[in-house]
């Protein structure tokens, strides 16, 4: 109750008291608060304070809803013929969930059917603004009761929509940010036509029957194994693969030295052919390589002496 209609009140009483009784002086007090009280009504039923974070429709009774809106602040209306309906512009949250708005019992989460026709949850949230500036076309349609009439069963048609373009494994695994995606489109085209701005949705939960998450797991883990099993089967590739190379590159080592020994051996049959003296001198070292002279038999006793034949030695080419 408003003070206007309080100090009318009292006067009324007072100026009833007066004629009632020999105390006539009380009719005066008493008109002059109900005077008071009259115009401090009709003061306050004219002036609307808007609060911040909202904004106002004013309604007319003649004319309808007046074009634009009322800003935060205090406006003057005619009181009796207008009227004022409030809508906040903060950003707004709906949450739908198996434990309800709010935390409550009643469980408001989307039911779905998947691709394959398995029964999927979700739990969503949208976040979500009224505009400010065409407020008046808001304010005709939807209106007060938006959140019934447009976002709830919007968000739950499009949910449901989605999910069937979709298997159940899919869902919980590679495509959740596709679904998100999708929803989040769908629901910016129905809220642009509504006059709502879509801030943001977020999947909260997606879940599926227990007996199909059991068959999902196992089938992940089978996978995850052939792909261990494969890449050791590549390593043990690439291991083989290097042991080859390597076994080549020996190989190779080694006939490269076959060849350097018979290229030597080969050089060294030619400086013996033309040199037939350094058979007696490898003779002569391989018997000791501190013996300087030597007696050797042939066709009678000679006498070498290893000095000699050194400078002989010098001029073999060297394997």
């Amino acid at each position: 109750m408003s003070i206007g209609i309080l100090l009318a009140i009292i006067g009324l009483g007072l100026i009833i008291a007066a004629r009632a009784t020999p105390r006539r002086a009380l009719a005066t007090p008493g008109l002059a608060l109900l005077v008071l009280g009259v115009i401090a009504a009709v003061t306050f039923a004219a002036v609307v304070v808007v609060p911040a974070g909202s904004v106002g429709v004013v309604f007319n009774a003649v004319s309808g809803i007046k074009p634009g809106g009322i800003q935060p602040g205090a406006h003057v209306v005619i009181p009796g013929m207008e009227s004022v309906e409030l809508y906040p512009t903060r950003l707004q949250e709906l949450t739908l969930s198996r434990r309800g708005e709010g935390g409550s019992d009643v469980d408001e989460s989307i039911k779905a059917r998947s691709k394959e026709g398995l029964e999927i949850s979700v739990d969503i949230t949208v976040q979500f603004r009224v505009p400010s500036t065409n407020i008046a076309e808001f304010h005709r349609d939807p209106g007060p009761n938006y959140l019934e009439t447009v976002i709830k069963p919007q968000v739950r048609s499009k949910v449901r929509d989605a999910i069937g373009q979709f298997n159940a494994a899919d869902l919980i695994s590679t495509q959740r940010t596709a679904l998100e995606g999708r929803v989040n489109q769908a629901l910016s085209e129905v809220f642009t036509r509504s006059h709502l701005e879509l801030v943001g949705l977020l999947l909260r939960e997606i879940r599926i029957p227990d007996s199909v998450a059991k068959v999902i797991e196992e089938k992940q883990n089978a996978e995850q194994q052939v792909a261990i099993e494969r890449n050791r089967l590549q390593q043990a590739n690439i291991q083989a693969q290097r042991n080859v190379v390597d076994a080549q590159g020996q190989a190779k080592a080694t006939i490269a030295r076959a060849e350097g020994e018979s290229r030597a051996l080969q050089l060294r049959g030619q400086a013996l052919k033309s040199n037939p003296e350094l058979i007696q001198l490898t003779f002569a070292e391989k018997l000791s390589p501190s013996v300087q002279t030597i007696m050797l038999p042939s066709q009678g006793n000679f006498l070498f002496n290893l000095g000699d034949l050194q400078p002989l030695a010098a001029k073999t080419v060297k394997p």
